[in-house]
């Protein structure tokens, strides 16, 4: 006996392409119904024929329903982990330029499917907020080693401390404005934000701090 929460099983994963691209073609499929039409609508059937795969297929990779949104859920935060990996390998080598990078590129992967987002990981209490946690850290620990570099102008008296505090602060901004019944719309609205974002987490960086250790 364990105090631990029960974790789903785990679905079986794909050894050959052909099955992998199979099993893309389903999440792809259970990820446009629902965010359609919602978790609680979406049916293993609906899926199956948004596919072009029989049920049988869907029911050989996931014992039931709630294995398949556990492994959209694992689609989606990957996604938004190899996302970010990739915009920030591609950020200006600068702390301004690694800061806007991260901005735009949350702000643009919570807009994916930002409907959907927040209603898989309340699906998915214990174990999408575990999930979810992980995904967090993975992100921050690319902010941290894209700003590495150039720490040296970070003027807070603990650098590491303040990168986590933007790096949650911009984070936190992203996930509300996913969720937000007045979030900004179109490209050019997105964008702004995403550098009044940036602005604000450079403003903070750039900032001795108002109240210095005391000393002892």
């Amino acid at each position: 006996m364990t105090d631990e929460p029960d974790r789903p099983a785990r679905y079986r994963e794909p050894r050959q392409a052909r099955s992998a691209a199979t099993l893309a073609r389903v999440l792809r499929a259970a990820e446009e119904i629902a965010s359609s039409v919602g978790l609680e609508e979406m049916t293993m059937t609906g899926v199956a024929e948004r596919a072009g795969v029989s049920v049988g297929t869907i029911y050989r990779r996931f014992e039931d329903k709630e294995q398949l949104i556990t492994a959209l859920t694992e689609r989606m935060l990957e996604r938004r982990e190899e996302y970010v990996a990739e915009q920030l390998s591609k950020a200006e080598p600068s702390l301004s330029g690694v800061m806007d990078t991260y901005a735009h590129a949350l702000l643009q992967s919570f807009a994916d499917s930002s409907n959907l987002f927040p209603e898989l990981l309340r699906a998915r209490v214990g174990a999408g907020v575990e999930r979810g946690a992980r995904t967090i850290t993975e992100i921050h620990r690319l902010l941290f080693a894209a700003a590495a570099p150039y720490a040296h102008q970070i003027r807070r008296s603990d650098p590491g401390k303040a990168l986590d505090t933007v790096a949650r602060a911009v984070l936190g901004a992203c996930f509300h404005n996913s969720v937000r019944p007045d979030a900004p719309t179109g490209r050019a609205a997105k964008r702004q934000y995403a550098d009044e974002l940036g602005d604000m987490a450079m403003a903070y960086l750039l900032t001795p701090d108002r109240r210095r250790p005391a000393d002892g």
